[in-house]
């Protein structure tokens, strides 16, 4: 690499990691044709945008030219490369933590946030008094994302979690039985679809009558912490996108690179995100 390192920047470990999982995913190999730009300095803009926010146009000189850089997005994107990405690298934590490679439990949430000037479907959250779109999200009990639907956020939570079980259930995860929700998604018509749908027995929080001021609820504060996670990404401050499945792959994107940093963790003097 011919330029000064970004601190968002995959380390070689990481790299080492990702590497042959996409091209694994993309069917290439390392013979051939040289290609003109480096997959690794694509992922390192990609990586770049994400953290900083930055618009594609107003991606730095020293990295391959934005159009190139946005096309291998949008190819990614359209191929679900990003999810795909995120499936594997899910039960790798997993099993570094001690746990299963797949989930027997789930928490599910949404975040609703504000989109900008861009064109791209939106709509009102009367709760939340905001015009954009919602992210639902379901992780396992160590935050690690397992899937993610976004869309306009005038659709209700318990639509809302419709479409994102129904996407879950299509990931096949066998020992998956259990899922935990907030009392946005109370009610039984909800919980006796999704017995019946999907085979999961979905189990509602409540805060207690007790409960004064702001108490860290058992189960639920495990998505609340991955939404704050993703939060550290400023091209997820707001959605910033025409379209929500690019929406999502920025998600998962910054899921993965959480990820890397749990297998690869950066030292203290080398580049990281």
């Amino acid at each position: 690499m011919a330029r000064k390192p970004y601190p968002t920047d995959v380390t070689d470990e990481q790299w080492f990691i990702l590497e042959p999982l996409i091209l694994t995913l993309l069917n290439l190999s390392r013979r051939g044709r040289p290609r003109q730009v480096e997959l690794r300095e694509i992922v390192n803009a990609m990586n770049y945008v994400l953290r900083t926010g930055c618009a594609w146009r107003l991606l730095p000189h020293d990295f391959p030219a934005w159009q190139t850089v946005y096309g291998y997005f949008r190819r990614w994107r359209d191929s679900h490369l990003w999810a795909r990405l995120n499936d594997l690298l899910v039960p790798q934590v997993r099993q570094q933590a001690g746990r299963e490679a797949e989930p027997s439990a789930a928490i599910m949430d949404s975040q609703s946030v504000k989109t900008t000037a861009v064109a791209g479907e939106r709509g009102f959250d009367a709760a939340k008094l905001i015009k954009g779109r919602k992210r639902h999200i379901l992780v396992d009990v160590l935050g690690l994302l397992l899937a993610v639907y976004v869309h306009p956020a005038n659709i209700s939570e318990r639509e809302g979690a419709k479409l994102l079980l129904q996407r879950t259930k299509t990931k096949g995860f066998a020992r998956l039985q259990l899922i935990w929700a907030d009392g946005g998604y109370s009610g039984l018509p909800l919980a006796a679809w999704a017995i019946v749908i999907t085979g999961w027995v979905l189990t509602i929080v409540e805060r207690t009558a007790d409960m004064v001021g702001f108490q860290v609820l058992p189960r639920r504060w495990v998505v609340e912490r991955t939404l704050a996670w993703l939060g550290r990404y400023r091209r997820l401050s707001k959605d910033y996108e025409v379209l929500s499945q690019t929406s999502e792959a920025w998600i998962y994107a910054a899921m993965i690179n959480l990820m890397l940093r749990r297998l690869a963790p950066p030292s203290s003097t080398g580049s990281g995100i």
